[in-house]
């Protein structure tokens, strides 16, 4: 009884326009930031690494390298400051987690990226 009085509390926040990503992702956030009274959009790029949880508590981490350094970030799925998130590339993942990224340094970052059934279809001249 309690996991559908705690359902139906959670419907309310959740976002209708949810996004499809996988693990293995290049995408794009673009977060609300508030500066004083002003509000600008910033974007995050990275591979996703993880997502975690389920309902409004779902969360996915995208990693990045700045300045020779690894940076990675939790986002909230359903925030309101999460404006929306691009994918950019698709990326071929036979793993749930991609936390040996971590270790990995230059080219051995690069995922193998997944090709479309269509372009590979198509008759070559």
């Amino acid at each position: 009884m309690s996991q559908q009085i705690l359902a139906k509390v959670e419907a309310s926040s959740l976002k209708s326009d949810v996004p499809q990503f996988a693990i293995g992702d290049t995408v794009d956030v673009h977060t609300r930031i508030l500066e004083g009274e002003k509000e600008r959009v910033q974007i995050f790029n990275g591979v996703v690494i993880a997502r975690a949880g389920s309902g409004s508590r779902e969360t996915f981490t995208v990693r990045r390298i700045v300045a020779g350094e690894g940076v990675e970030r939790k986002f909230p799925l359903h925030s309101p400051k999460i404006a929306k998130v691009d994918v950019k590339r698709s990326g071929v993942s036979r793993r749930a987690k991609l936390y040996y990224l971590r270790d990995r340094v230059g080219k051995a970052v690069r995922l193998r990226e997944k090709r479309d059934d269509q372009a590979a279809a198509a008759p070559r001249k």
